[in-house]
């Protein structure tokens, strides 16, 4: 089969790779170089870099593929909006990639970065902030942002020069590439004498049990930002069962 796969995360980069090593072609589009740097050359896989327009994924599809596989990060719901509309006005069929969700216990929610920017405002104590580079902006709203707020970013220029020229202090910046362990994170959070841990529902992929289990052991609280929406599809040995016929 001929797959375009928009990915950017790591079960996608996994899934790009194992359809690739299962015999299909398998374009992977990703929007960033840091993106497309992590998946390593490999035979029957193609990456594309940059972002596309509704009407750029429509065309790319159209060009004799057999399938479309969203496996976009879960917060990126507008993305999958538009792949999904793309797909169906080039008549591709398109499957999702989902990943499950993982509990925890004494979890503060918020339901968007604002929301979860204005919790803080009203709890007490440094913050480590896992949430991505996207949202830096919308947490230095918080009152004494500079002082209080350490945040944990991809080892990209990007990253780094947007934490920099919002005002974020250099020693408060980590850039480093996950997943992270539960003990990487408790030594973090005590290094900074953290007391909030802020991160989105990202399952297990995201590292979500090894952060929810820090902030536990270093008496920090969890503050979880909500999944946009809550979608139907397939978990990623799901999809790679489907696509080689039952082999993984």
């Amino acid at each position: 089969m001929k797959i375009l796969l928009f990915g950017g995360t790591a079960e996608g980069h996994t899934l790009a790779r194992r359809l690739a090593e299962a015999g299909h072609l398998v374009t992977c589009c990703v929007a960033t170089d840091y993106g497309r740097d992590v998946l390593e050359p490999q035979p029957n896989l193609t990456v594309h870099m940059g972002r596309m327009s509704p009407d750029a994924m429509a065309a790319e599809m159209a060009d004799g593929y057999d399938c479309v596989v969203d496996a976009t990060h879960p917060y990126a719901a507008q993305v999958s909006v538009s792949i999904r509309t793309a797909a169906q006005r080039a008549g591709v069929p398109c499957q999702r990639l989902v990943r499950p969700r993982e509990e925890a216990e004494d979890v503060l929610w918020a339901d968007s970065p604002a929301h979860a920017a204005e919790v803080l405002a009203e709890l007490p104590g440094n913050v480590l902030l896992t949430t991505g580079s996207k949202d830096l902006a919308t947490f230095a709203q918080v009152p004494g942002f500079a002082e209080r707020i350490w945040v944990r970013v991809l080892p990209s220029l990007d990253s780094l020069r947007s934490a920099l020229d919002l005002g974020y202090p250099a020693a408060h910046i980590i850039c480093m590439q996950g997943p992270f362990s539960q003990e990487m994170n408790t030594a973090t959070l005590r290094a900074m004498e953290g007391k909030v841990l802020v991160t989105k529902d990202t399952g297990r992929p995201g590292g979500f049990g090894e952060k929810a289990a820090a902030a536990r052991e270093a008496g920090a609280k969890l503050l979880v930002i909500r999944r946009p929406v809550q979608e139907t599809g397939l978990e990623l040995e799901e999809l790679l069962k489907k696509f080689t016929g039952g082999v993984v």
